[in-house]
């Protein structure tokens, strides 16, 4: 691929900080960036995804799906000349019901109260 077809993005972490910048090919999934933003993780940092699936990546104020392409994220912005896209990239572990609240919401079964008036 020719080095003027891939797109340079780099990768705005909740402190300021930022990851790249890196080339990638527009074909690139969003799923791919992901894992390349663990991989690179700043060890130092107080927060850090465990899995792809923790990072969240922002562009113009869009969450972006893991199945979506570079190419179809790109913004206007990034057809300048040498220009580096910028995307946020937050830390959002996923939830997992603790087993505790699981088994309180099993215990108590669910009640019927009518507080109806027939005249």
């Amino acid at each position: 691929m020719p080095e003027e077809d891939l797109i340079e993005l780099k990768f705005r972490l909740y402190d300021g900080s930022d990851i790249g910048p890196f080339r990638y090919s527009p074909a690139s999934t969003i799923a791919m960036l992901k894992e390349r933003i663990v991989a690179e993780w700043p060890k130092d940092k107080k927060v850090a995804p465990k899995a792809a699936n923790d990072v969240k990546l922002i562009c113009s104020g869009k969450i972006l799906e893991n199945s979506r392409t570079v190419g179809q994220c790109k913004t206007p912005f990034g057809e300048l000349p040498n220009g580096v896209i910028t995307m946020h990239a937050v830390v959002q572990p996923s939830l997992a019901k603790p087993k505790s609240a699981e088994k309180k919401i099993n215990e108590n079964p669910k009640q019927s109260i009518c507080s109806c008036s027939i005249l």
